[in-house]
C-alpha cells in the first residue's frame, strides 16, 4: 500500500549521496520508510558538487528510487548545505539612538537586515546567527523594551562560495526537483546529537566524514563558531594506500586495524599485518601511517575552535561522523586536546524505527540525514502511483513549497539554520525593491504634500500680515474715491 504522508530528505555527501523518507508520528518518534544510497565520489568532492549533470542525474535516480519503495509521488524534498567552503565570521552592526530611547523590535530588525545586507567577495550569506545585543554596555539576548543610547547587534555570518552555493541549487532545477526547504546540515546534525546540557554548558561538535570534517562550537544553546576541515577518514585511506596497495584494500585494513591511538607499550614489534597472501607491513609502521593522520585532523580541528572558548567547552567535545568510529579516538582527541570529556555519538536523540541495517548499525554515518528528516514538518507526498508508474489521480495531494507561498519569506522572518534557496532569494530581494520603491514613494508624495501645505500656509500668513492688511485697506480705499470722482 502506498504512504500518503511522509518527509523526504536528502544529503550530499562526498562518498555517499543518500535519501531517506519517514513518517512521523504523535510522540515524535520517526519510522523510516525508505532508504536510497548511491556513489557520489565521481561528481561531490569535500562536500561540494563540481559536476551539476551527474549530481542532477544522481538526484533523480535517488527520488525515483524512493518513488518505487513508496510507491507515491515526490512532490518535494528537504537538502542539507554542507562542505569545504562554508565557514563563519562574526560580524558587528551599532546604530546610535537619541539619549533614552526605548529599542523597538523595528529597530532589532533593521540591525539583522543590516547585517545581511553585508558584501563577501565571491560569497553568500547563507544564515546568520545573533549572538547577542549589546545595549549601552549591557549584553542583553533580547533587547526591545530597554531604553539606551546605542544598539549593537553582534552576528556569526555563515559563508559559503558564491558559486558552490548556485552550483547546489542549480543541480535541483536541472533535475526538476521542488526543495522545501534547505538546512544547514551542521545545524541539523547538532540539533539530532547533541543534548540540552551541552549545548547549554558549551561544547564542540566534531563530524569526521569521508573528505571534510565539521567544527561546530556552541555556548549558552547559541552557535558560536562554524568551519568544514578539508581532512577526513579518506585522507587515512589514502596514506594507507602509499604501501602499494589499491584504496579499497587500504580501506579495509584500516576499518580491521586502525586505531587512533596506541600506548607505546602495547605496540609488538615483531607483529606483522597482511597486505596481501605475499606482503605484510609492520604493525608500528601502520600504527604511526595512522596516528600521524589522525594527530593532524585533531589539531586541525582544536585549531579552529576559537581560543575564547578553550575554557568554555565544559560539555566537552562530541565526535559523530563514520570516521569517529576508529577504536581510541575518544583517547587521541583527549591527548591532544587536553579535554576529558569527549564522547562519541553513534545515533540521533530521536526515537527511530527501521530495519535498514545502514541504520541499525548506528556508526554515524547516517546521523546528519536523520537530523534532516527530523527537521521536516512538511508533507512530501503526492498522488499514488500504479504498476505502470501512473498517478491513480491527476490531482496532487500536496503542492510544492514554490506554489505554497505566495510571499517570499525576509531573511529575518526565517528561523536559525535555514538557507534560502537561490528562487527563493531572488523573489524576495524582489519584494524588497518593490516594497522599497513604494516606500519612496509614499515618502516623496508625504514630502510634497508637506512642501505644499508649507507654501500655503505661508502665503496665508503673508496675505494676513499687518502690511498686507493696510495695503488692501489703503488700495479699496483708493477705490471707492476713484468711483466716488
Amino acid at each position: 500500500m502506498a504512504a500518503k504522508d511522509f518527509i523526504v530528505a536528502i544529503e550530499l555527501g562526498s562518498s555517499k549521496m543518500t535519501g531517506i523518507a519517514g513518517k512521523k508520528n504523535l510522540d515524535g518518534s520517526i519510522n523510516v520508510l525508505a532508504v536510497v544510497r548511491e556513489d557520489s565520489s565521481s561528481f561531490i568532492r569535500k562536500g561540494v558538487v563540481y559536476n551539476i549533470d551527474k549530481t542532477a542525474l544522481c538526484l533523480t535516480n535517488i527520488v525515483n528510487k524512493l518513488t518505487a519503495q513508496l510507491k507515491a509521488e515526490i512532490t518535494q524534498v528537504y537538502v542539507g548545505v554542507g562542505g569545504q567552503s562554508i565557514r563563519s565570521i562574526r560580524n558587528v552592526i551599532s546604530k546610535d539612538l537619541l539619549p533614552d530611547t526605548k529599542v523597538t523590535q523595528e529597530m532589532v530588525i533593521d540591525l539583522m537586515d543590516a547585517n545581511r545586507n553585508m558584501k563577501y567577495p565571491d560569497l553568500e550569506i547563507l544564515d546568520a546567527v545573533t549572538q547577542e545585543y549589546r545595549v549601552d554596555s549591557q549584553l542583553q539576548l533580547d533587547p526591545v523594551g530597554i531604553q539606551c543610547s546605542r544598539l549593537e547587534g553582534n552576528f556569526l555570518n555563515i559563508l559559503e562560495r558564491k558559486t558552490f552555493y548556485k552550483n547546489l541549487n542549480k543541480c535541483f532545477e536541472t533535475a526538476g526537483i521542488t526543495v522545501a526547504e534547505m538546512y544547514l546540515a551542521p545545524l541539523a546534525l547538532a540539533d539530532s546529537v547533541l543534548t540540552e546540557a551541552e549545548r547549554r554548558s558549551g561544547c564542540a561538535l566534531v563530524d569526521i566524514g569521508a573528505d571534510t570534517t565539521t567544527v561546530s562550537v556552541f555556548s549558552k544553546n547559541i552557535l558560536r563558531h562554524l568551519a568544514v576541515i578539508p581532512l577526513g577518514s579518506n585522507n587515512i585511506t589514502k596514506d594507507i594506500a602509499s604501501l602499494q596497495m589499491e584504496e579499497a584494500e587500504a580501506e579495509k585494513m584500516k576499518l580491521k586495524y586502525g586505531c587512533a591511538y596506541t600506548d607505546n607499550g602495547d605496540i609488538d614489534n615483531s607483529l606483522k599485518l597482511p597486505i596481501d597472501a605475499e606482503r605484510s607491513v609492520d604493525s608500528r609502521k601502520f600504527i604511526e601511517i595512522v596516528e600521524s593522520r589522525m594527530e593532524e585532523i585533531i589539531e586541525n580541528v582544536w585549531y579552529q575552535i576559537p581560543s575564547d572558548y578553550y575554557d568554555k567547552l565544559l560539555g566537552g567535545i562530541v565526535l559523530t561522523g563514520g570516521g569517529a568510529n576508529m577504536k581510541n579516538i575518544e583517547k587521541a582527541f583527549m591527548n591532544h586536546t587536553h579535554i576529558d570529556k569527549v564522547r562519541v555519538a553513534k545515533f540521533v536523540t530521536h526515537a527511530i524505527t527501521s530495519t535498514h541495517p545502514d541504520i541499525t548499525a548506528k556508526n554515524g554515518t547516517m546521523n546528519t540525514v536523520l537530523g534532516l528528516l527530523a527537521k521536516g514538518d512538511i508533507n512530501c507526498a503526492g498522488g499514488e502511483l500504479n504498476a505502470n508508474g501512473d498517478l491513480f489521480s491527476g490531482q496532487k495531494t500536496a503542492q510544492g513549497v514554490a506554489e505554497q507561498r505566495t510571499k517570499a519569506r525576509q531573511p529575518h522572518e526565517i528561523q536559525p539554520g535555514i538557507v534560502q534557496t537561490e528562487a527563493e532569494k531572488r523573489q524576495a530581494e524582489e519584494e524588497a525593491r518593490l516594497a522599497r520603491e513604494k516606500k519612496e514613494e509614499e515618502e516623496r508624495l508625504a514630502r510634497e504634500k508637506a512642501e505644499e501645505e508649507a507654501r500655503l500656509a505661508e502665503e496665508a500668513k503673508r496675505q494676513n500680515s499687518p502690511i498686507n492688511k493696510a495695503a488692501r485697506w489703503f488700495k479699496k480705499i483708493g477705490k471707492q474715491i476713484i468711483s466716488e470722482e
